[in-house]
């Protein structure tokens, strides 16, 4: 799919907002997990082994993907599903947590140099005007001005992550509408559960903590909540609403929409968790935003089905209401029939084919 073409604009932007929203929410429901000691990496696994358990029925039922599609779903589950976290959280090891999140959200930026430079496809200016309007806006929400320290080996991975960023983009838009969605993230997640096992070793994890309570909002909890919360909302209905959102728009829009899932995140912190905004936050949000209006208004809304019905027809013996009747000679005339390769007025004959 190319950019410029006419999406499903209503549909795909309802998806986007969605997913984005879906996606924000992870955060607030992840950090009670980690305050309660259980590591970041653990609680990643969690939230992919919990998807890839629960879609594992889908998964069976839509083996025929893995004929039709294998490498497509393996992409699916190495770059998006596993490859954002693997780098997201090697890269807030050795550089702050700001600097990571806005080089991992360079991935519509990314995209978008793809379409343009790779594929040669036209991008829209107000997709352009969006995506820098988001990057900006973003710089402003995660202060990335604070406590700046440059190290080359984790501003490499936190590229890593951008780049896996745009693989989910462009990887949903290639799948077109011919590939199930549910079998993309049902595959998806069993590939990323098992590279992300690796790493993780959830062997070590300590379970003992998953019966306790965290606190959100203020009221305690049981752990299980927020790992339910983080697998079926923010892992399982997110990329399912994210690729049918790429699918409707195109990978640059889906991108800029998806910057409000940083905004949905300090929204929901700063409700759930007490975490304060700063005007400079604030600010950024707005702009984040806007970014995200200006990106969407480059889909041109599907065209309206045309209801006219049409004319009725008429046979060419039946002559025209106001004409006058016709003469005996004449009715004999044009339903005399020419021999092939003689007689007849070629201009006449020409006539007939070009009105």
């Amino acid at each position: 799919m190319t950019e410029g073409v006419t999406r499903d604009r209503a549909p795909g932007l309802a998806f986007a907002f969605a997913s984005a929203l879906a996606f924000g929410g992870s955060g607030p429901f992840a950090r009670p997990l980690i305050d309660a000691g259980i590591d970041p990496l653990h609680v990643t696994w969690l939230r992919l082994a919990g998807t890839a358990l629960l879609l594992l029925p889908v998964a069976i039922r839509r083996r025929h993907a893995l004929r039709a599609h294998p490498w497509l779903l393996l992409a699916y589950g190495v770059f998006p599903m596993a490859g954002v976290q693997a780098f997201y959280f090697a890269a807030i090891s050795r550089v702050p947590v700001g600097v990571a999140l806005l080089i991992e959200f360079l991935g519509p930026v990314l995209v978008l140099a793809w379409i343009r430079l790779v594929r040669r496809a036209p991008v829209s200016r107000a997709a352009v005007v969006g995506v820098v309007l988001a990057v900006a806006g973003l710089g402003c929400l995660v202060e990335v001005w604070a406590g700046v320290r440059l190290d080359a080996a984790g501003l490499a991975l936190a590229l890593g992550a951008a780049a896996c960023q745009a693989g989910y983009f462009l990887l949903s838009d290639a799948a077109g509408r011919d590939v199930d969605p549910l079998a993309v993230i049902s595959h998806g997640a069993i590939v990323a559960t098992a590279l992300i096992t690796l790493l993780a070793r959830p062997w070590t994890l300590p379970w003992e903590l998953l019966a306790g309570t965290v606190r959100i909002a203020g009221v305690d909890t049981p752990a299980m909540v927020s790992v339910l919360w983080l697998v079926l909302v923010s892992t399982a209905l997110a990329y399912v609403l994210g690729v049918a959102a790429v699918r409707r728009l195109s990978p640059v829009v889906a991108g800029a929409v998806a910057y409000l899932e940083v905004v949905t995140a300090i929204v929901l912190a700063w409700l759930m968790l007490g975490e304060t905004l700063s005007p400079a936050q604030i600010a950024g949000a707005v702009v984040v935003a806007a970014g995200a209006f200006v990106a969407q208004t480059s889909v041109a809304p599907a065209p309206a089905p045309d209801h006219t019905p049409p004319a009725p027809s008429r046979s060419p013996r039946t002559p025209p209401p106001d004409s006058p009747p016709r003469t005996r000679h004449e009715r004999t005339t044009t339903t005399h029939r020419t021999p092939p390769g003689g007689g007849g007025d070629p201009h006449t004959d020409l006539r007939r084919y070009c009105a």
